[in-house]
């Protein structure tokens, strides 16, 4: 879709543009952004070789920010009429209404911002960002939900073909495209077109009376052209893999010991216990561990975390932010030392850095916040995953987690470990299961020891839910930390 320099998917034109920037900004703020949207959404959903359900259905409309000082007055139209869009620049005017008192700065996208209010006027200088849908070799928009349903039929008799023990198959394919146009009081006007797809399936196994689960997910920033035979194949052996461990895992002893966390969805708990410790909102609030720690060793040298929204078809891909701020690959902890934090346009203002961004929202009807996007830690060089678990006398070697919860404020974090082995003498001796890892991110982050150099990034659906949710993705290399609590016997 070629898109002209204006809004023009939704009806807007230049001029109305700035008509709503300048209402938005008639009780004195200091910046308005203007964030429009068209969502259109399908799943399917497949119990037993049946569709069991499935709907589709579109979001539209638009969410008006003003930002005077500290207050933020926020208001959206769920629909593009003159009429509508004004009501909602008044509302958020009126909200945020403070006229003589905007005098903080937000950030803006090259350099940082200086201090004082910046010289927003609508009707400044345009300039134009526009991108055609090259994500997408097969835009979702121009396929049948119906034929999808062979697809999701495959899977399952792939999963069936490779283990006698499956009992029952759930299979579900959700697939979105968003038209996007972000305006704001500099003249800036970005527009973007974000493809999104997901595949999940869960399986249930019985052997005798026993019964143990398995869940298998792939999600990709892409259109149709994802659901071939190669991630049908690849989503079936996640499926089987691992079931005869689950059969016969046990709980382990617990206790403090040392813990060897496997590559790829271990990066949950990165994600978790240090990532939003990292955003910028809780650390400009004072609510963060890591607050006013800018400069400080936070872990061992060589030891480097990064927030990425640069990775092209990955879930966390963000071409732009939905404040209109390019994506890019940030650095939070570089050699160990903490060197930025992950910042929206406000955060960026307040601490006077550039946005590095990570504002982003659920949808038109939400305001942006700090978020992170794809999350991971460097491959290290201690070694392969076998030689951090050689190194380790007595602990336990997980590599699924799920169900974390992470206190901000003290860093302190649960998680459920889905799967597992104890670890004696350097060796895997037991599967376990049905165990929590208690620690604390801080202290988690500086007891890493070992580094191996295998990172991997899960592709897996996961979905953050920060007081709104949007897609991210995780990862990390083998990591040995030496101590953690483990919650089993």
């Amino acid at each position: 879709m070629k898109m002209n320099n204006d809004a023009s998917h939704f009806g807007v034109g230049k001029d109305l543009l700035d008509s709503l920037v300048a209402t938005a900004l008639s009780t004195g703020g200091n910046w308005c952004d203007l964030f429009f949207e068209d969502t259109t959404y399908t799943s399917l959903l497949l119990r037993d070789g049946q569709v069991s359900s499935g709907g589709s259905h579109i979001d539209y409309g638009c969410g008006i920010r003003v930002l005077c000082g500290e207050k933020t007055g926020y208001a959206y139209a769920e629909s593009t009429d003159r009429d509508s869009l004004f009501r909602a620049a008044r509302a958020a005017s009126a909200i945020a209404d403070g006229v003589g008192n905007c005098f903080s700065s937000v950030g803006r996208c090259a350099t940082p911002p200086s201090s004082g209010s910046l010289p927003l006027q609508p009707g400044a200088a345009m300039t134009t960002e526009t991108h055609t849908p090259h994500l997408a070799a097969i835009d979702w928009r121009e396929t049948s939900a119906a034929g999808f349903v062979p697809k999701l039929q495959q899977l399952e008799a792939l999963i069936r073909k490779k283990d006698s023990r499956v009992h029952k198959v759930i299979a579900s394919l959700a697939w979105q495209v968003s038209e996007i146009a972000i305006y704001n009081s500099l003249g800036e006007l970005v527009q973007d077109t974000r493809p999104l797809g997901s595949v999940n399936v869960t399986v249930i196994f019985l052997q005798g009376e026993q019964t143990e689960m398995t869940s298998a997910s792939r999600s990709f920033a892409m259109g149709a052209e994802m659901i071939g035979d190669s991630l049908l194949e690849e989503l079936a052996d996640l499926s089987v893999k691992g079931i005869d461990e689950r059969f016969a895992a046990r709980r382990p002893k617990g206790g403090k010991m040392p813990v060897v966390m496997g590559a790829g969805a271990s990066g949950i708990l990165l994600h978790e216990a240090m990532g939003h410790a990292f955003e910028a909102d809780f650390n400009r609030k004072g609510q963060s561990i890591f607050s006013g720690k800018i400069g400080k060793k936070v872990a061992r040298k060589g030891i480097n975390i990064i927030d990425d929204g640069t990775i092209e078809h990955n879930r966390g891909f963000c071409r732009y932010d939905d404040e209109g701020v390019p994506g890019q690959k940030t650095y939070m902890v570089q050699d160990g030392i903490l060197t930025s934090y992950l910042h929206d346009r406000i955060s960026a203002g307040f601490f006077g850095v550039a946005p590095t961004g990570n504002g982003r929202r659920e949808s038109f009807r939400y305001n942006p916040i700090p978020r992170m996007r794809c999350t991971y830690m460097e491959s290290g060089s201690d070694g392969s995953v076998q030689d951090l678990i050689s190194s380790v006398s007595k602990g336990i070697y997980v590599d699924q987690f799920s169900n974390g919860q992470v206190k901000i404020g003290e860093g302190d974090f649960t998680f459920y470990v889905k799967s597992g082995w104890l670890i004696e003498k350097g060796r895997l001796t037991m599967p376990v299961k049905d165990i929590n890892i208690v620690g604390n991110g801080p202290r988690a982050l500086a007891d890493i020891v070992a580094v191996a150099g295998d990172l991997k990034i899960d592709d897996g659906t996961w979905t953050c839910g920060k007081e709104q949710s949007v897609p991210v993705s995780c990862g990390i290399p083998s990591v040995l930390v030496k101590e953690l609590t483990v919650g089993g016997e």
